[in-house]
Parts: C-alpha cells; sequence; structure tokens
C-alpha cells in the first residue's frame, strides 16, 4: 500500500495531474485517468495475484516467530490471502482521491478513510469471536470506498475508463518519478521488517503492543498531519506550475505553522496520557493491566517522534510538488539507515539489561528515523531558497512553548498514576478521558489567545489572491 497508493504513486500522480490541470484541456485531464488508471490497475492484478499465491513467503519474511506455531502461521497465511487483494482497491481509490483533491474536494476523499472503520465495526457487530470475518471486512471495505468516491468523479466528467497506457508520455512521466520513491518505500518497508522480525523473536506480546501504541499514535497523525499534507500537495504542484514561487514558499510556511500549533498539544498529549489513553481505548477482555502498561511504554517512545513524522508530512510536498523525488527519497535512505542502526542498538542495550519493554527501543529508534529525516529536509529546502521563512517566527514559538508547558502542568496534575485509570470502571475512564482532555484543550488554546495568537489567522492557506 505504501508503494502503490497513497505512497510512491499518489506523491508522483498528483503533481502530474495538477500541472495538466493547469495546462491542458478537460479532455486531455480525462485521456491521462483513463490511460493511468487501466496501466496501474494492470499492474496491480499482476502484484495482487503474486501477494495471494506468496502469502505463505510473505508471512515467513514479515513474522518468522510465528513459525514456532503452525495453528498461529496459517492461520496468518489464510488471513493474508483474504486482504492482500485491498491493495488493489485502496490503490484505484487513491487515484479517484488525488483527482477530487486536485479539483479542491477534500470531503469526500476524507470521509472515505473512515468507511473501512465502519465496516470492521459492523464485522465485530456480526462475530465479535471471528479473525476471519474483520478479514472479510477489510476486504469489503475496499470495494466501499472505491465506490464511494466512483459518484464524484463522475459529477467532474472524469470517470476513469481504463485502458492500457504503459507507453504514453505522461503513464512514463509518473513512473519516473516513482522510481525513486519506490526506492525510498522499499527501504522503509525493509525497516518495518527488521523491526517486526525482532518484536516477534523477543516473545509473545510485542508485536501487538508496538501495534496498538502505532494505532494511537497514527490517529492524530492522520487527522491533522497527514490531512494537512494531502491538502498542500495539490496547492503546491498547482502554484509551481504557474511559477508562484512567493505563493509556493507561502504556502509550505502555513502548513509548518498550522502543524505545529495542532501537532505540538498532541504529542505532549500522546506522551503525558499514554497510559490513560491505552486504558481507556483497550483494557477490556484479554486486554490486561499488564498489556496497557507495555503498550504505554511503546506509545510514549512513538510520541517523541510525533512532530518529526509530522513535520516530514509537511516538507515531503515541498519536493514532489516541484516533481524532485531523488533528494526526499536520499534523506530517507539515510534517516532509515540510522533507525535501523538504532533499532538493534536500543533493543540490544535494554535488553542486555534486563528491561521487559526492550521492544520500546523499536519505536523509540522509528521516532529517531523521523526526526533526522524532517531535519535533513526542512535544511534542503531553506538552502535552496524553495522555503523562506515569513517573519514572526521567534514570537510564534515563544508562543507554542508557553501554551504546551502549561498545558503538560495540567495532564501532569490531573492524569494522576495509571493504577488510578485501570481499575476504574470503562465508562467512567471514558469521561475522565474526556473531561481531562476537554480541560487540557481549552486551556491550551486560551495560552495561545492571551499571548497573542489568533487561530484565525491560521484558518487558510496564503494564495496568490491574498498576498
Amino acid at each position: 500500500r505504501r508503494l502503490f497508493a497513497e505512497g510512491a504513486f499518489s506523491q508522483s500522480f498528483v503533481p502530474v495531474f495538477a500541472e495538466a490541470q493547469a495546462r491542458q484541456s478537460h479532455a486531455e485531464l480525462q485521456r491521462l485517468v483513463d490511460v493511468v488508471s487501466g496501466t496501474l490497475g494492470g499492474v496491480l492484478c499482476l502484484v495482487t495475484a503474486g501477494g495471494v499465491l506468496g502469502a505463505p513467503l510473505l508471512l515467513g519474511l514479515f513474522a518468522p516467530g510465528f513459525g514456532s506455531d503452525p495453528a498461529k502461521y496459517l492461520l496468518g497465511v489464510h488471513l493474508l490471502r483474504i486482504t492482500f487483494p485491498y491493495l488493489m482497491l485502496i490503490s484505484l481509490t487513491a487515484l479517484a482521491s488525488g483527482v477530487l483533491n486536485s479539483h479542491g474536494r477534500f470531503a469526500i476523499p476524507a470521509v472515505t478513510s473512515s468507511l473501512l472503520n465502519l465496516c470492521m465495526i459492523a464485522a465485530v457487530l456480526i462475530d465479535a469471536r471471528s479473525v476471519e470475518v474483520l478479514a472479510w471486512a477489510v476486504l469489503a471495505g475496499g470495494f466501499v470506498q472505491l465506490g464511494f468516491q466512483l459518484p464524484s468523479l463522475a459529477r467532474l466528467k472524469l470517470l476513469p475508463r481504463p485502458r492500457w497506457g504503459w507507453h504514453d508520455p505522461q503513464v512514463r512521466r509518473i513512473l519516473r518519478l516513482m522510481l525513486p520513491i519506490l526506492l525510498g518505500s522499499s527501504v522503509a518497508q525493509i525497516s518495518l521488517l527488521l523491526d517486526t522480525v525482532i518484536a516477534s523473536l523477543l516473545g509473545t506480546g510485542p508485536v501487538s503492543w508496538l501495534y496498538y501504541a502505532d494505532r494511537v499514535m497514527e490517529f492524530p497523525l492522520g487527522l491533522f498531519s497527514i490531512a494537512l499534507g494531502t491538502v498542500i500537495l495539490p496547492h503546491l504542484a498547482s502554484h509551481h506550475a504557474r511559477r508562484s514561487e512567493q505563493a509556493f514558499s507561502d504556502t509550505l510556511d502555513w502548513g509548518l505553522r498550522a502543524v505545529l500549533v495542532i501537532g505540538a498539544p498532541a504529542a505532549v498529549g500522546l506522551l503525558l496520557l499514554a497510559g490513560p489513553l491505552i486504558s481507556t481505548l483497550f483494557q477490556h477482555a484479554r486486554f490486561t493491566t499488564a498489556d496497557v502498561a507495555m503498550t504505554r511504554w511503546a506509545l510514549m517512545a512513538f510520541a517523541l517522534g510525533f512532530m518529526g513524522f509530522s513535520l516530514v508530512k509537511i516538507l515531503v510536498p515541498g519536493f514532489y510538488a516541484r516533481q524532485e523525488t531523488r533528494a526526499p527519497v536520499r534523506y530517507a535512505l539515510v534517516a532509515l539507515a540510522a533507525g535501523m542502526a538504532m533499532s538493534v542498538v536500543l533493543v540490544g542495550v535494554l535488553w542486555w539489561f534486563g528491561w521487559s519493554a526492550a521492544y520500546a527501543g523499536l519505536a523509540a529508534s522509528t521516532s529517531i528515523n523521523a526526526w533526522v529525516n524532517a531535519t535533513l529536509l526542512l535544511r534542503r529546502l531553506k538552502r535552496d531558497g524553495i522555503y523562506r521563512p515569513r517573519p514572526g517566527w521567534m514570537s510564534f514559538g515563544a508562543r507554542l512553548v508557553l501554551a504546551n508547558l502549561a498545558m503538560a502542568a495540567l495532564l501532569l496534575w490531573l492524569g494522576g498514576d495509571l493504577a488510578s485509570w485501570t481499575r476504574t470502571p470503562t465508562l467512567l475512564r471514558v469521561e475522565r478521558l474526556f473531561e481531562v482532555i476537554a480541560a487540557a484543550v481549552a486551556l491550551y488554546f486560551a495560552v495561545l489567545w492571551l499571548a497573542g495568537l489568533r487561530i484565525g489567522h491560521l484558518r487558510h492557506a496564503p494564495t496568490e489572491r491574498t498576498l
């Protein structure tokens, strides 16, 4: 999915489509959608067939620790074969989202991501004891997500009529842009493979604890950071196509300020409320208080890199919108190499000292990876004059620090110890967590307002019309 859907494909397709939108006729846009959908669909059919047939090999690569339990291994193979065709469906959905986002239609693609969750919730209501039902829900979610976007494409008169176009110049251009991103994504998957292998060798639990922590971290990341990156990519590509350098830089500046205003308190909240969040969300049935404590360490380690992940989501579009793919991939490779080395070192050191949560070193190394990547990307954009920070960053940063310190103090006071959460009934935990978060959010924005920052100033990205 990272290769073919929201990853390499989307980041290559949107800039090419935005350029065509700015310079070509509607008929030429339709032809581009047709050949890209036909070519992508054809390739994905082959990839999907390979994934289904090669499921035993894939599972053996990504979770060798499962091989010690034949029943677990066979179940994993079976579930992978059910869910793998989702790749083709979500990739075509990503194509549709790219077209809609380039036309300023963000609502439908944004809602689309929730449909998979609704399908999985429905599956749990049908049979909460069957993991196979959940797997079928993933596949059904792919059909629902793709079908949900087709009417919007029809209203734009850009409904795909797939046809093969491997030799089409624009398809070739998208492929040339994809190749470096594919390389970076492949290395990312190798890093993920290494982390999963290490986690699966640490006994029963670490793979799941890391997964649950990652899901919690991904929620605000997808809700805010990835959403902002998705919004600014077509705008940046449009500014580049029109050679509006100042508007391009100002849009990046707006994205960075917006993600800091929203992301910084989210990172503080994930770090200081890791235990209450995990307890409230997952402490049910077989998810014990011990699982809460172990997952908490992983989430805290992920939280340290949350802003690094968020900044990357804003900075990378600054390269891809200009159809520059080699530099960000090169930086990603450097960051991934650092992260992979730290995975081995941190887990090894923590395991040597006998810490039961040694797997948290994997999450910490991922956070280091994100910060290294973000630093390299920002330095390059500033060095090349692509991004020129607007005035007021010192006062803006001071206000953010003040507001986050005030919020952190409140969270430390209201959060209490983890035992007070794990002993509380579920409904009371939900109520208490809601009250704590509401109080923290209110204090954060109140301090920002008292410090002179008006959130309305960040409501809209700057455009050529407002400059």
